[in-house]
């Protein structure tokens, strides 16, 4: 074991070494891998912060039942034990609306007033509110189409209007979000191996006299590969601390403009930055990413030499 671990210390050194004799170089494919990754970086937090909020969004959805007119009025509530029936496992509150209190309603909230008073009778239907609080997210709200298709069915029902068009429009805009953001960072990642692939293969072609005599006094192939792969894993280790220090940094402008774009609906939304469990998964995924670039870049240029 304490071999093992002295072996991994001097590849580490070694590699540490390479870095302080062309900082330079170092720092800037750090500053280039750092750019690639920041954007992936802002759209997983972006992403993180607006979840929760889309969730609280759709827990909620309305379902409007209008009993068709000329119903009687006693036959039109006999219809409320039935619904109940029919979503007792759906966690639903039914409110029942007569046509008289819709009227005062339109009255009070339209000021058609005067408008409303020269139709006579009133041309508004009994109804019913169906609030559903079953669903935590918007796959389930999406379900609420399967229910309305059942109201539909009732006797005595005329229209049933839905709300969770925008529920539906709310998960597929996540989605699609979800889904560039994927692509992007696919995209990025592959360039991050790109860079370190170029940077180890540039210090393998300046090393190659080193590793030509280090071969001839029977160094191994891992001994030698060794520090080229700590050398890319700090790349991308250093590389993802600077993107994650930046997309820190640029919440703080951004935050000013929402928060005077929140004020206007009455909210304090505010973005945050990624949790710490998150924000090493992603510290793992660089030094992930600039060790393969390592590994394909030294199985591809130190084969030559051998």
């Amino acid at each position: 074991m304490k071999g093992w671990l002295r072996q991994h210390g001097f590849a580490l050194g070694a590699a540490l070494l390479h870095v302080r004799r062309a900082p330079g170089s170092f720092l800037f494919n750090v500053f280039v891998v750092a750019i690639a990754l920041a954007l992936p970086f802002a759209g997983l937090t972006v992403l993180d912060n607006v979840r929760p909020m889309s969730e609280q969004l759709s827990v909620n959805p309305e379902i409007s039942l209008f009993v068709t007119p000329g119903t009687p009025r006693q036959q039109a509530e006999t219809m409320g034990p039935h619904l109940r029936a029919m979503l007792k496992d759906k966690q639903a509150k039914i409110v029942f609306i007569p046509r008289e209190l819709a009227l005062d309603a339109l009255k009070n909230k339209s000021g058609l007033t005067d408008v409303l008073a020269t139709l006579g009778d009133n041309p508004l239907p009994d109804s019913y509110v169906v609030k559903l609080d079953a669903f935590k997210t918007t796959a389930d709200a999406s379900n609420i189409d399967i229910i309305a298709e059942q109201l539909r069915a009732l006797p005595n029902v005329d229209t049933v209007q839905v709300d969770s068009a925008w529920v539906r429009r709310l998960a597929a805009l996540l989605g699609v979000l979800r889904l560039a953001l994927l692509l992007l960072a696919i995209t990025l990642g592959t360039v991050v191996v790109a860079v370190v692939f170029n940077t180890i293969r540039l210090q393998v072609l300046m090393q190659r006299d080193e590793i030509s005599v280090s071969k001839l006094i029977g160094a191994t192939d891992i001994f030698i590969h060794r520090p080229f792969y700590y050398t890319g894993a700090l790349l991308g280790l250093c590389a993802g601390g600077v993107a994650l220090g930046s997309v820190a940094l640029a919440l703080r402008p951004l935050n000013k403009a929402i928060a005077e774009f929140a004020r206007l609906y009455a909210s304090e939304f505010q973005l945050v930055p990624l949790a710490p469990l998150p924000m090493v998964l992603l510290l793992a995924l660089s030094a992930a990413l600039g060790l393969a670039g390592a590994l394909l870049s030294v199985q591809r240029h130190l084969a030559r030499l051998s």
